[in-house]
């Protein structure tokens, strides 16, 4: 049975979403990945873009609510927070979580100057998230 994981973010615009999409990809087989916000905003179209240079397409993904999941009563075996230490203090409790982790990424909607410069400060981010990822997975 595949373990359920959560990235949480503050909009789920981006780097939750980034997480979500690279778990299910590399560690499909043991886990099944989902993602939310605090205050759930829209996909963020860099993200969408830079995403989709590798091979992922999470434009028809929608941002969802932390609470979503909450009032669901979904059970989840790891909640790992993906943005600042101040913002995942904010994170609200899962009944039954076993391991909550913090991997802390700049926020791409943070990024200013062209488009080509944003896109690129967010390969960077895109490229730390999976690293992690596959770190994570590799570990016993």
């Amino acid at each position: 049975m595949k373990q359920k994981v959560l990235f949480v973010c503050i909009h789920n615009s981006a780097r939750s979403q980034m997480a979500e999409a690279f778990l299910n990809q590399i560690g499909g087989d043991m886990y099944e990945a989902h993602s939310a916000g605090l205050e759930p905003g829209k996909l963020n179209p860099v993200v969408v873009a830079a995403m989709k240079e590798v091979g992922l397409d999470i434009s028809g993904n929608r941002a969802k609510g932390v609470f979503e999941y909450i009032k669901a009563g979904t059970m989840f075996s790891h909640v790992i927070t993906v943005c600042d230490e101040a913002s995942a203090e904010r994170c609200p409790i899962f009944v039954g979580v076993t391991k909550r982790l913090h991997w802390s990424f700049p926020d791409p909607s943070s990024f200013e100057g062209t488009y080509e410069e944003r896109l690129a400060a967010t390969r960077k981010v895109r490229d730390s998230i999976k690293e992690v990822i596959e770190s994570w997975c590799a570990a016993p």
